[in-house]
């Protein structure tokens, strides 16, 4: 019986520490507030695995990719409506080559003749025997050394006597190929309305250059191309032993017959720097009141 008092004692007191202990410490009310939730009955180490555990709501947005765009990119550009094709150009400053037409009166006056011709188109003359002899008795005053080696016509001369029978602004210009010196032609007839002149032949012989035909507008459309020249030509109606019958004035040249008779600058009397092996052209460079319309 002493015994058995003693074993229920030992009970007691372990009971007894169990309560207090459980009292200091207050486990599950610890747990309860750390998940903010009904009291957990899971020990205290399992219940703080579970919380370390449960994905967070930043985790969550974390996990979605987000897409931001590179530093200096752009749109993606939208391709622009092709622009359609400019309308060809055909523009003539004499309809009729014959109202203009001076037939030079020697075999070497192309350049008075083609001078008449020229100031007739602009309204300033009429073309006649007349007027082509006047402007050749005036050569002296405009002709030099370097301009004609020959002491007759060369294009600086042309010009002088353009502007002395009321036609200023025409220029001497030299081209490397026969495309670009028809080119600037071209634009520059449409710009002024004035003809322009082209020493051809080598540049031993003028023509009047009164309009031409382009694919589109020569100042502004790149690939435009020039594609032929009304031209008005002294030497007509005489037949020559190297060029043969020439065309009536007016006649319309193709790209064929501009590179058949539009020849680099080579003359047999000397040298001519910046003209030789070059397209010579004297060409307008402002207009006329009377020639715009």
């Amino acid at each position: 019986m002493r015994n058995l008092l003693g074993v229920t004692g030992i009970l007691v007191v372990l009971m007894v520490g169990a309560f207090l202990a459980d009292r200091q410490f207050g486990t599950s009310s610890q747990v309860t507030a750390v998940v903010g939730g009904p009291a957990l009955t899971e020990s205290p180490a399992v219940a703080m695995a579970d919380v370390s555990a449960a994905p967070s709501p930043l985790a969550s947005a974390a996990s979605v990719p987000v897409v931001s765009p590179s530093p200096g990119a752009s749109p993606k550009p939208q391709p622009k409506p092709s622009s359609p094709p400019e309308a060809p150009v055909d523009i003539n400053l004499a309809s009729n080559g014959n109202v203009v037409f001076s037939s030079q009166l020697t075999k070497e006056w192309c350049a008075p003749a083609g001078i008449t011709s020229a100031l007739a188109t602009l309204h300033l003359v009429k073309a006649s025997n007349a007027v082509q002899r006047q402007i050749e008795s005036r050569i002296g005053r405009w002709t030099s050394l370097a301009d004609s080696h020959n002491g007759g016509w060369g294009p600086l001369a042309m010009t002088r006597a353009l502007a002395a029978y009321g036609a200023p602004g025409y220029v001497v210009r030299t081209f490397a190929s026969r495309s670009a010196a028809l080119r600037a032609a071209g634009i520059a007839l449409s710009a002024t309305h004035e003809p322009v002149l082209l020493l051809a032949w080598w540049g031993a012989h003028t023509w009047v250059m009164t309009g031409y035909r382009a694919t589109g507008n020569l100042a502004t459309d790149r690939i435009a191309r020039f594609t032929g020249a009304y031209i008005v030509d002294p030497w007509y109606p005489r037949v020559s032993s190297i060029w043969g019958h020439v065309n009536p004035p007016g006649h319309f040249y193709d790209l064929a017959g501009l590179r058949r008779n539009y020849i680099a600058w080579t003359r047999p009397e000397g040298r001519y720097p910046g003209r030789d092996g070059r397209w010579v052209a004297v060409i307008p460079t402002t207009s006329l009141p009377s020639a715009v319309g």
